[in-house]
């Protein structure tokens, strides 16, 4: 995408079932401690930024609302719906090992993590994932913070870099850090 502002893109912390590698989507689990410290990093990071004023647009999933209120502090932002995870479909809840078990064969077919999301029986699917992450980064108007989730963040950092999608699913999902993308490339700040 051209002529995009600024963005700054932070994950939720960690969350309980980050922790025990369960799918979570678009299902809730709170973030634990390590978590809470990584969202306190990250308003470390982000005191320089938000002394900028920009737009803060969130995700309206608790864990990512969670990491806002601590990584944000206090700073107002909006939620935006098309910033959920990707709906995972029938393998939400499941730790990665029950969907190697319960759908090997999709399992063997997707190494990374976005693409066996993607293909999820009863998910959303890549491209309509894309399509909703692509209409919001249209709608951008000025330097904007986004809290969200790793595979959306995969794949927003993909959009705004020109990468295909095997790249995106490549793409780091580090927590307690901020990627900023500018001028159709990325940097980390940690």
């Amino acid at each position: 995408m051209q002529d995009l502002p600024p963005i700054w893109l932070l994950r939720h912390g960690q969350t309980e079932w980050n922790a025990e590698q369960r799918v979570q989507g678009q299902m809730e689990s709170c973030l634990t401690q390590l978590g809470i410290q990584q969202a306190r990093r990250q308003a470390e990071l982000m005191k320089p930024i938000l002394s900028q004023q920009p737009l803060c647009f969130v995700s309206p999933l608790g864990r990512a609302q969670q990491t806002a209120d601590i990584a944000l502090g206090g700073a107002p932002f909006e939620t935006d719906a098309r910033l959920a995870e990707i709906c995972a479909g029938d393998f939400q809840g499941q730790t990665r090992a029950e969907v190697a078990q319960s759908y090997p064969e999709l399992f063997a077919k997707n190494s990374s993590t976005l693409d066996l999301y993607s293909a999820a029986p009863g998910g959303e699917g890549f491209d309509m994932f894309q399509s909703r992450i692509s209409d919001f980064l249209a709608t951008l108007t000025g330097p904007t913070v986004v809290v969200a989730h790793a595979l959306l963040g995969q794949v927003m950092r993909g959009i705004v870099c020109s990468l295909g999608r095997s790249e995106m699913g490549d793409l780091s999902k580090d927590q307690g850090c901020i990627y900023l993308l500018k001028d159709g490339k990325e940097q980390v700040l940690r």
